[in-house]
């Protein structure tokens, strides 16, 4: 697989209460491309984080429809990854 291509998957960590609740049980959430696979997230995260996955969940977030001065307006569509990582390792996403 590309180099460049596995460094571009991930996006940005996702960041909320839901998800700090999940971290507990070894699962972290990204934003990612929208063209990336599963074996491409797991890629990207074991050698970005150096940890070794277990599972990946992918999910495509619809956008929402929004009025912006009259106009009704569409935010883009992207997608979210759900990693979980082996037992007893972890990720620190608050230096991501």
């Amino acid at each position: 697989m590309n180099q460049e291509k596995v460094l571009k998957t991930l996006l940005a960590p996702i960041v909320s209460e839901k998800t700090s609740l999940l971290s507990v049980q070894n699962q972290y959430a990204f934003k990612v491309r929208v063209d990336s696979n599963k074996k491409e997230i797991k890629a990207a995260v074991e050698t970005l984080f150096g940890v070794t996955v277990e599972n990946v969940t992918t999910s495509v977030v619809k956008g929402k429809k929004k009025v912006y001065k009259g106009k009704i307006g569409r935010r883009v569509n992207w997608k979210k990854a759900m990693v979980k990582v082996s037992e007893g390792q972890m990720i620190d996403v608050s230096a991501s």
